[in-house]
């Protein structure tokens, strides 16, 4: 005689699976907020890197230190009035500090893209626009959410949203296109810099330590 499951065991099998199911899957469920900070994590670093492999230093411009690299957030019209980030160096005229096409960071995994969510300079680098030459992964509302971008009073130098790197590694505040010189008074960030984002329910938090530069993310 062939032994088989009976009705009532196949049942209670099928019960336990479903118990098992809708325990585990909520906690597989992916959280954009955390996503989102675990890329920006990733892109301070690699701007951080830049810095490091591409000293800007130049005795023939007084002007050199304004060309570091760095980070910026900002919500425009060319990102579609959302948050994203661009990774840029200063380089081009006399260093505005805003983003030219040509200063964006390109993608090391595509070449034939610059890594901004949309930015005002060109309209191949409005988000919109059908000749898009950037990352959509760094336009944060669009691809995560995001609702708002906020910095702590630690490094921010009137209300900015970005931060650069001095061939050491070491973070520096505010907006360089102003400085006067190298290192103005107070330019490199004294305590952590916190970066937080939130969708509006959801945050995250990447923290910047003083002098080394280093990041992580705090849930």
């Amino acid at each position: 005689m062939k032994k088989a499951f009976t009705l009532l065991e196949l049942v209670f099998v099928i019960v336990v699976i479903g118990i098992l199911a809708a325990v585990i899957l909520p906690r597989t469920k992916t959280n954009p907020v955390q996503e989102a900070a675990v890329q920006v994590l990733s892109h301070i670093r690699y701007t951080q890197h830049l810095a490091l492999i591409d000293d800007k230093y130049d005795s023939s411009d007084a002007n050199w230190y304004k060309k570091r690299w760095q980070i910026v957030f900002s919500s425009n019209a060319s990102s579609d009035n959302q948050w994203g980030y661009t990774i840029f160096a200063d380089t081009v005229g006399g260093s505005t500090g805003n983003p030219n096409k040509d200063e964006i960071a390109i993608n090391p995994q595509n070449p034939q893209q610059r890594m901004t969510g949309g930015q005002t300079a060109s309209n191949d680098l409005d988000i919109n626009d059908a000749t898009f030459i950037g990352m959509n992964k760094l336009n944060l509302g669009k691809s995560y959410s995001i609702t708002n971008v906020t910095f702590s009073n630690s490094c921010q130098v009137n209300g900015s949203t970005r931060i650069a790197f001095d061939y050491m590694g070491r973070p520096i505040k505010g907006n360089l296109s102003s400085n006067a010189s190298a290192y103005d008074a107070n330019d490199l960030i004294q305590n952590d810099c916190n970066i937080t984002l939130t969708d509006g329910t959801e945050t995250a938090t990447i923290q910047i330590t003083p002098e080394t530069g280093y990041a992580k993310v705090i849930f």
